[in-house]
């Protein structure tokens, strides 16, 4: 009786997850490009710090946020709009801004986050 039931909850939490992915942006948190063939979810406060809301980001944005930012800073900014403000952010940002949606390079951790 119990698989049934887990069966039955994992079949509505399929649904409503694919509800959610008619219902998605279909733009990039971060750069507010439009979103390509992958798209990641970025916890905006760290799970590790009580985070739970997620948003749609390119997978080269993911990676420049946490290349950019520990998760303490990211805690401490709490929103997107202060993640923008970081100095190395908002230079990738101006850099990504007329890439395609699909645009893939390697990513490189900064030393400093506040440089």
């Amino acid at each position: 009786m119990v698989g049934r039931v887990r069966r039955k909850a994992g079949l509505a939490e399929a649904a409503a997850r694919a509800h959610a992915e008619e219902t998605t942006p279909r733009t990039c948190a971060l750069c507010g490009r439009p979103l390509g063939t992958r798209v990641e979810w970025h916890h905006v406060v760290p799970r590790s710090e009580g985070g739970t809301d997620t948003e749609p980001v390119h997978p080269i944005c993911h990676r420049a946020i946490h290349a950019a930012a520990d998760n303490a800073t990211l805690a401490r900014a709490g929103t997107l709009d202060a993640i923008r403000t970081i100095p190395a952010l908002s230079r990738f940002l101006r850099w990504i801004a007329d890439k395609p949606a699909d645009f893939h390079a390697p990513t490189r951790r900064v030393r400093d986050p506040l440089q």
